[in-house]
């Protein structure tokens, strides 16, 4: 029998300016004994879903839905009623202890309230139980007769703990408890409740914005936004494999997931008011399509607990490669199977790393994917078509690719226009007006001058940095749906790399192409890649998660590639 059970669970503030739609529609369970987390970012509904179960929404909220506590339905119950479960049966935790403790009342005093009133036990036995309350949750019971600004932040929010303990309730709500907290204290109050509910079998409903710390005591995830339910599973399968862009988004933006990839974030803001229909999360996702415009998707199970909202069933691929061979011959009439067998999936909106040694097979690879050349066998499917039909590369949103030497890929001849400009012209795309203004955006947006000095250029004039800079941008004028960077930066120095390079991912970030990016530098496929993909001798011999291939690899070469790093950094050096 579930402890909690939610059913399309609707809380909308009503202002003399809009309806804010907080909760739109929420369903889930919890059985006793579980511990469930609500994930999402500020503004997606998690606290309102605390303060409906309690029964504090204010009273400009129009509220509809059911809300059961052991089959008993609650939340149609009076508010004499509702009070008898509160403290007793269901206690929650507030985020802001500041607010929540009363400045002019001792926090024994307020702890030992809701026991007077709930038990029904005299002040004398109050006090004792909160002595012991204390002890339970890490604090002196001396502290008992201070005032809450007298305490630390992790002391007060170890108050309201105790103060939700206090009356014995088996369902613990708990609304960001570590959010203003240090980092040690974070985890003293973590490893309290992890104890607390081992030893007696509490029921919790964890809301955070932090995804590791919900990871680290929940069981269950589920993943709110804009009110909804987007996605809910089992804790490690949505650290590992999100399948909704939005989850995606959260996993590749928490530092202690990705230790070393440069945050960025999910462009854009949650949508508010009630003027907005179809998927809320249409206008940040980078894989929307028409009917996403249109209808809300339906959260949907989809085997092993997990349950996604989204119109395409989830993060969809946006090339398949399947058995792809080719081979070059060699001057003594041997062949040399440059690719041999390969098979991979890019999907919407990730960074795809392929990393080897040179020789093995990677720019064989990429020139394969964007159909630069064909393969002897297998195939590339690109949103579903045949790259080698479809003419993927001649048209806008389709693959582009920027090649490893930008003194080679670009003719000294062309000036900065001509060498932009070209895609367009080949494809009869635009007027000459037009393709003049979309150089000068594109130009910009890769960081270049767009004046007409510039345009005049030659590329011959153009310093190495310039010039990788002028190639991509005679990508990005294509609007590619996923780009292949092979090897973008090896021909230039540390400096201009790491600025091409934070260049080339605020782009994709801000854009949300898919890319696949090709390189020999491990390190630097730690800082970008969400995937990575290791290629020996024209096989890929390991795919998977950035930073478990590079500090965990399974395979032997790869763990012979990652010891092959030389050099001294901040972690590994020692003074002698």
């Amino acid at each position: 029998m579930s402890l909690l059970k939610i059913n399309d669970l609707r809380c909308h503030y009503l202002t003399d300016v809009a309806t804010v739609k907080a909760v739109n529609g929420i369903s889930f369970k919890i059985e006793e004994g579980e511990i469930l987390g609500i994930v999402g970012e500020s503004g997606s509904g998690k606290t309102t879903v605390a303060l409906g179960i309690m029964g504090l929404l204010p009273e400009n909220t129009a509220i509809s839905g059911e809300i059961f506590y052991r089959d008993e339905l609650i939340s149609s119950l009076p508010e004499s009623e509702i009070d008898k479960f509160r403290w007793k049966d269901i206690a929650i935790v507030f985020q802001n202890s500041l607010e929540v403790l009363n400045p002019v009342m001792k926090v024994g005093v307020q702890v030992t309230e809701p026991m007077i009133k709930h038990l029904d036990i005299n002040p004398e036995n109050a006090r004792s139980k909160c002595e012991d309350l204390f002890r339970t949750v890490g604090l002196d019971p001396e502290w008992m007769d201070s005032y809450p600004h007298q305490l630390s932040g992790g002391m007060r929010q170890r108050v309201l703990l105790a103060m939700a303990l206090s009356c014995d309730p088996k369902l613990l709500l708990l609304d960001e408890v570590t959010s203003a907290l240090d980092a040690f204290t974070r985890k003293e109050i973590r490893d309290l409740l992890v104890e607390l509910q081992k030893k007696n079998g509490y029921t919790m409903l964890m809301i955070s914005h932090d995804i590791t710390f919900i990871s680290s005591v929940a069981s269950r995830i589920a993943v709110m936004y804009s009110g909804r339910v987007v996605e809910t599973g089992p804790v490690r399968d949505i650290l590992v494999s999100p399948r909704h862009p939005y989850t995606r988004g959260l996993v590749h933006s928490t530092p202690d997931i990705f230790v070393y990839k440069d945050l960025w974030g999910i462009p854009g803001d949650v949508p508010t008011g009630d003027e907005f229909k179809g998927c809320p999360f249409s206008t940040r996702c980078t894989q929307k399509i028409d009917i996403c415009k249109k209808a809300s998707p339906v959260l949907t199970p989809t085997g092993g607990g997990r349950e996604i909202a989204c119109h395409r069933g989830g993060i969809a691929d946006i090339l398949v490669a399947r058995n792809l061979n080719f081979s070059y011959r060699l001057p003594n009439r041997k062949y040399l199977h440059a690719v041999n067998n390969v098979s991979l999936e890019v999907t919407e909106g990730e960074v795809l790393a392929i990393v080897g040694q040179t020789g093995s097979g990677k720019s064989t690879l990429a020139h394969i994917l964007a159909n630069v050349i064909r393969p002897e066998s297998g195939e590339v499917l690109f949103m579903g078509g045949n790259v080698s039909e479809e003419h993927y590369g001649s048209r806008f949103n389709g693959i582009q690719i920027v090649f490893q030497d930008p003194f080679s890929s670009t003719s000294n001849r062309f000036t900065v226009l001509d060498a932009v400009k070209e895609p367009l012209y080949i494809n009869k795309i635009g007027s000459n007006e037009d393709r003049l203004q979309m150089v000068k955006n594109v130009l910009e947006l890769v960081r270049l001058p767009s004046s007409d000095n510039f345009l005049r250029k030659y590329c011959g004039e153009l310093s190495g940095g310039q010039r990788q800079r002028v190639a991509l941008a005679r990508a990005m004028v294509m609007e590619p749906k996923l780009l292949i960077a092979d090897e973008i930066t090896s021909a230039l120095d540390v400096s201009t790399s790491a600025n091409v390079l934070r260049l080339l991912k605020g782009l994709q970030n801000k854009r949300g192409f898919a890319m696949i990016y090709i390189s020999h530098d491990l390190s630097l496929t730690l800082k970008i890649a969400d995937r990575i993909a290791v290629m020996d001798s024209g096989k890929i011999v390991e795919v998977g998660n950035s930073h478990d291939v590079m500090l965990s690899p399974s395979d032997e070469y790869t763990k012979k590639l990652v010891g092959s790093r030389i050099g001294l950094c901040c972690h590994t050096h020692q003074a002698v």
